[in-house]
């Protein structure tokens, strides 16, 4: 959440930055999955966790955690341009760079790898942490330890991004010439290794622990755009597929293909619909220039949020919208749940392509008709506070202190 509403406000990004690095992994723990440099994946404070029957105190079940600190690091001080902060965490992202290479990537391979140390431990520790959230094809469910795309891609974004910090704030250009030159062969290495050239074209959810290419057609590869991993030629290719009947519900993004076998519409990670990833994919779309299908998402994400009084929950089912006028609900969903609550702002910045560039705000909007004139006052960036006015192609950005 602290990601998608940074453009209304840096200093929840601020907070969170602090807090995680407050628990930033500092041993090998194998009950709590804890490593040094990790990021953590949640904290539960009932009876079973206090009395160290549950690992949750807190517990670092997570290969991607790590990563999405150091964007939110990168993207938190290009919002703000604050210096200071950014070197009062050195370590802390040092700790985190290191994590990747030494903990994270447990073969040597190249991959960030996921496996669970702990008796009580998630058997799947990328966002889809459910059972069956990696599953091939034909739902066979893959030996660990595994190498989720969406990871691979955040690592590559993460990797340029302390580039970026490393060449500023941060002060040491070794540093950044060694991390974009890491990029630089991830970005090959990927790109040969999870794509998959059948049924037109697509990207493997992951490897496997025998390196195969785990089959099925997900939204992961939705992630893949946000982080920029995808090639120019292969884009068209990666949007389509998201935007396929099989992928795309008519309300979201299905997290598994209704093509394979594994589809369950209302199955935690195998076929529904999550707002929040819907709103990281349409970030992608617009990093790649897919504006039309950004707004095709935005306005079936607002259709469906009116289903649920404008409380977008966790997730709800992947039924097609051609067999109904609202999307089916969930069994359990979480509701509220933050990163629905940031769904929308995220969407939003996607069709006004609002991003902060040297100290200023910049936007290049293209908003459909259904969405007419926007207005958002008062944002916080470097500083001040700064007004969005844009309506269609055309936008305006004001400084008002």
């Amino acid at each position: 959440m602290a990601y998608q509403t940074i453009v209304l406000n840096p200093y929840l990004a601020r907070g969170t930055l602090t807090a995680l690095a407050r628990f930033q992994g500092s041993k090998c723990d194998d009950f709590t999955d804890e490593e040094p440099g990790k990021i953590l994946h949640e904290v539960r404070g009932g009876e079973l966790t206090r009395l160290g029957e549950k690992p949750y105190g807190p517990y670092y079940g997570t290969a991607d955690a790590t990563q999405l600190w150091l964007i939110l690091l990168s993207e938190y001080w290009r919002w703000t341009g604050d210096d200071e902060f950014v070197r009062a965490l050195r370590d802390n992202a040092l700790a985190a760079l290191n994590w990747i290479d030494r903990y994270g990537d447990r073969d040597g391979d190249g991959y960030v790898e996921y496996a669970t140390r702990s008796p009580e431990g998630l058997g799947n520790q990328c966002w889809r942490d459910s059972w069956d959230g990696i599953q091939f094809a034909d739902a066979e469910l893959p030996i660990l330890p595994i190498a989720t795309c969406e990871i691979q891609g955040y690592t590559y974004d993460a990797k340029l991004r302390m580039a970026e910090l490393a060449d500023g704030p941060l002060a040491h250009p070794a540093l950044a010439a060694r991390l974009r030159a890491e990029a630089r062969q991830l970005f090959e290495r990927f790109n040969r290794d999870f794509w998959i050239e059948e049924r037109g074209g697509y990207y493997a959810v992951g490897l496997d622990g025998d390196k195969r290419p785990i089959d099925s057609m997900t939204s992961s590869m939705g992630h893949l755009l946000w982080s920029g991993i995808v090639p120019a030629d292969r884009a068209p290719i990666v949007a389509r597929q998201l935007m396929s009947e099989p992928m795309f519900s008519g309300w979201g993004i299905r997290t598994l293909s209704t093509d394979d076998r594994g589809y369950n519409p209302i199955g935690y990670h195998s076929g529904t619909v999550w707002p929040h990833e819907t709103s990281l994919i349409a970030a992608g779309l617009t990093r790649y220039g897919f504006r039309t299908e950004v707004n095709r998402l935005a306005l079936a994400m607002l259709e469906a949020a009116a289903a649920f009084d404008f409380r977008l929950p966790e997730t709800f089912a992947g039924h097609s919208r051609t067999h109904g006028r609202f999307p089916v609900p969930y069994p359990t969903p979480c509701s509220p749940q933050a990163w629905a609550t940031g769904a929308p702002v995220l969407m939003m910045r996607a069709m006004l392509a609002a991003e902060a560039r040297n100290g200023e705000l910049v936007v290049d909007p293209c908003l459909p008709d259904e969405i007419g004139r926007v207005l958002i006052t008062r944002l916080h960036a470097f500083g001040k506070r700064w007004n969005i006015e844009a309506i269609g192609t055309i936008g305006h950005v004001r400084l008002t202190t």
